[in-house]
Formats: C-alpha cells, structure tokens, sequence
C-alpha cells in the first residue's frame, strides 16, 4: 500500500510507535454500503483495518458500483398483487425504479 518492501515496513513500524495499528483484511469478497434507496458495491476490495485512539476505522480501495435498494415490504406486495415470486417482483422493482404500480403493472 505504501509503496515498496523496506518504505511500507517503515511506514508500518512509525505507525505503531504513534499507537496507530494498521492490519490488511484478507479475502474480502465485496464491500457493501447500503443507504434509503441505494446499495454501493465494491467487489474484490483491498481493505485495512485502522486503529487509532481506541476508535476503528476501515479503508476501502476498488471499483464500485451502484445497485438500487429494493424494500422486502414492497417486493412482498408486488409479488402478491402480481402473483409472482419475490424474484421476479424484485427485479421489476429494481427496473421501474421502485415505482410499485409501474412494477406491478410490467408483470401483468
């Protein structure tokens, strides 16, 4: 992360004498930041774990991308008043946009 062999141990062992612990995570699968109405993906991220002053912090490094965030409530109820699968009410959902009539409507 911090450049090459000797720098990055360096680095490391100022970081440990100012009482900062630094730890790389390894085999992380995806990092997910949800929010009301969307998800931020991060798959294949490299990510350190930080800490400092008893607080943990977490760094997150790799290519993102959005998805929206679909309610289980209203994919319960576009499933019921379409009569499909949850599946299918989700991803109908996730087309329209969240919109529940347009939703219901494309699966009719």
């Amino acid at each position: 992360m911090f450049g090459g062999g000797g720098d990055s141990r360096r680095m490391k062992k100022m970081m440990n004498q100012m009482g900062v612990d630094m730890e790389e995570i390894e085999g992380v699968e995806e990092v997910v930041i949800k929010t009301g109405t969307k998800e931020i993906v991060i798959d294949d991220a490299d990510v350190n774990s930080i800490e400092a002053q008893g607080q943990k912090t977490y760094q997150v490094v790799g290519e993102s991308r959005e998805r929206s965030r679909v309610d289980d409530e209203d994919v319960s109820l576009v499933a019921e008043q379409a009569d499909v699968d949850e599946d299918d009410a989700r991803e109908a959902l996730k087309t329209t946009d969240r919109d529940l009539a347009a939703a219901i409507e494309s699966l009719e």
